[in-house]
């Protein structure tokens, strides 16, 4: 057999975490990152922290078969593209030590124990490389054993805290035997109160415009909501009608809600607990569940071309390469519908709604599909977006962009936008504009296309030329009358002068 050649391009993180060991593999293609793989195994190292910090035997044993397991894959991956961390548990385990030591001989590389500063840090820059916030995020990552809390802004982390109260550390304390009542919820609220009380005016007095939770609470919560209706932003209403929800069940043993998953169940009331404390004390309004984290920033920190660039445009850029997008036609149909929604935009609320980088986005990828083939090639786009990861783009935002693109042209089915919920009517403006850039672009020139004025009056779209252009391309204006019928079947009126 031939002797194995690391890939250069493969990069590998394992995160030691109280609840979770996890290996992050990635690609780096096409200016972005790419997963090809991720394990993950529930080690609950946290669980074997007694009084005094010392960790038991039978816990460091589970975390070393775990590592045994990750060992095998890291033999592919050159060295230099291994980074391994460890967080909350082995920073308090007094016989840390004796865990690192058999641990390290078995992955054959040396492991990190970050301070929890550092760790806090981390965390925001993943999530700053997989989201897109324009002002202040507030970040929240609840682990095992400790619980980040970071504001930053863009790249970077101004505020930021690592706090003593973690999913394991308070399933073992106060939801003892696993029983659930009021009052064990009450008492794990109260006692992370007294640790957050302590940061809540620095933080509060910061201020941020948008809030995220980058841990499995956070998910698991949001796949719960969805899996009785509602939207995917977390309040404090939500999180208290959970918690009742839950008591109902006397045990965590018998705790069946439905959209939870089988392998949070364990540290669920536990993290529930922290979050609904987290949100009184800091007073958020609502959060939405970040991309990325701990191992998502280690990953952008070792893989020196992404660096902080611009990453909506990363992600589209990486679409158009991959799937060979005629980028003149993408920018050319992009740039117009552009200018559409700026003459409009007086009427519609799409600046205030932050829609435009999502038209431009659509209108960018909506050829994808081509590359599979033309007559469906829009619900072809729609699927690609919709099943890939979009960094910068948050949950709701990604799809809508997948949205847009699936009803850019032909027949649209009156009910389709029923599912987006709350941004329905904004999608429905977004996708007027961009089938009308799209038959404008249509001969895929630039130097074809006349003046044009587009007006709106309430719902109604006035599109009006100049002289007598569409007299000259009658297969324009064909297209267009054709256009004006199938928007007025869904109730929007479209007049071409």
């Amino acid at each position: 057999m031939g002797q194995f050649k690391p890939q250069k391009n493969v990069y590998a993180v394992i995160d030691l975490g109280s609840n979770s060991f996890h290996m992050l593999i990635a690609k780096s293609i096409a200016g972005g990152l790419q997963t090809i793989g991720r394990v993950k195994r529930k080690v609950r190292l946290a669980a074997g922290l007694d009084k005094d910090n010392v960790l038991s035997t039978e816990a460091m044993q589970r975390g070393w078969e775990c590592l045994a397991l990750f060992a095998e894959r890291l033999q592919d991956i050159p060295k230099q593209n291994i980074t391994i961390v460890a967080t909350a548990t082995l920073r308090l385990a007094t016989n840390a030590d004796v865990f690192k030591a058999q641990a390290e001989k078995i992955l054959g590389h040396t492991i990190n124990v970050i301070s929890g500063e550092l760790e806090a840090r981390t965390i925001y820059k993943g999530v700053a490389h997989t989201s897109s916030c324009t002002g202040k995020q507030l970040v929240i990552d609840i682990g095992g054993a400790s619980t980040e809390v970071v504001i930053g802004k863009g790249f970077e982390a101004l505020h930021y805290k690592s706090l003593n109260m973690g999913c394991v550390t308070y399933l073992e304390r106060y939801f003892k035997d696993c029983q659930l009542s009021e009052a064990n919820f009450n008492a794990a609220i109260k006692a992370a109160h007294e640790v957050i009380d302590e940061i809540a005016p620095e933080y509060k007095q910061a201020g941020w415009q948008i809030a995220s939770g980058a841990s499995g609470t956070v998910q698991a919560i949001q796949e719960i909501m969805v899996a009785q209706h509602l939207d995917e932003l977390l309040t404090l209403e939500k999180l208290n009608k959970i918690k009742e929800q839950s008591i109902t069940f006397s045990t965590i043993a018998a705790l069946d809600l439905p959209g939870l998953s089988e392998e949070r169940r364990l540290v669920f009331v536990s993290g529930l607990a922290i979050l609904i404390a987290l949100f009184e004390s800091l007073e958020i309004e609502k959060m939405g569940l970040a991309g990325g984290a701990l191992r998502e920033g280690v990953l952008y920190s070792m893989v020196p071309e992404l660096h902080n660039n611009d990453i909506r445009k990363r992600t589209v850029d990486g679409f158009m390469d991959r799937y060979h997008v005629d980028q003149k036609q993408a920018n050319r149909v992009s740039s117009l519908v552009i200018q559409l929604a700026e003459q409009v935009g007086e009427s519609w609320p799409l600046v205030s709604e932050n829609a435009l980088p999502l038209l431009k986005a659509a209108a960018q990828l909506h050829e994808i599909g081509l590359l599979i083939e033309y007559k469906q090639y829009h619900k072809h786009t729609a699927y690609i977006i919709e099943n890939t990861d979009m960094p910068g783009f948050s949950q709701s935002e990604h799809k809508v962009i997948a949205a847009v693109a699936n009803a850019h042209r032909s027949d649209i089915q009156k009910g389709s936008f029923d599912v987006l919920g709350a941004h329905s009517t904004l999608t429905q403006y977004l996708v007027r504009l961009l089938r009308i850039a799209v038959i404008l672009s249509m001969r895929r020139q630039d130097d074809v296309l006349p003046k044009i004025e587009l007006s709106v009056e309430k719902d109604t779209l006035d599109l009006k030329f100049a002289n007598n252009w569409l007299k000259e391309h009658p297969l324009m204006a064909s297209e267009l009358q054709q256009e004006s019928k199938l928007q007025s079947k869904l109730g929007w009126k479209l007049i071409v002068n």
